[in-house]
């Protein structure tokens, strides 16, 4: 399961010569996640007011060039496998030209928000992925 947006790169994201932060890959692939599960109907908002959290456990990027000031940038996020305790994602993000800018992986773990436990995946999401 696939899911892809697009959005500008902007001047706050950038150095003085117009090169994004190496540091702002993350939040792109968080803005990824967020709009795979809003894609399936599922916000963090209502994850987390459902006593379940996601913390990052693992995260690998390869950079492969450099995104700019003002870019179109789509940023492909794909679940690799089904869900349990832990879900994973690999992600590509490509500028306008669909030039390959940064191939990612990012592995989370399902927690409870109250003891800080882990937990299974959530059955609304499985069944939503099983759809």
């Amino acid at each position: 399961m696939a899911n892809s947006f697009s959005f500008r790169v902007r001047y706050g994201e950038t150095d003085q010569m117009g090169v994004v932060y190496h540091g702002n890959y993350a939040q792109y692939l968080e803005m990824g996640r967020v709009e795979w599960l809003r894609a399936l109907g599922i916000t963090y908002r209502s994850m987390e007011e459902n006593g379940i959290m996601l913390p990052v456990i693992s995260l690998q990027m390869n950079f492969k060039q450099s995104a700019l000031y003002d870019d179109l940038l789509t940023v492909e996020t794909r679940l690799v496998k089904m869900p349990s305790v832990k879900i994973e994602f690999d992600y590509t993000i490509r500028n306008e030209a669909n030039v390959v800018l940064v191939e990612a992986n990012t592995v989370l773990a399902f927690m409870d928000k109250k003891n800080k436990r882990p937990i299974r995946c959530p059955e609304y999401i499985l069944s939503k992925l099983e759809e």
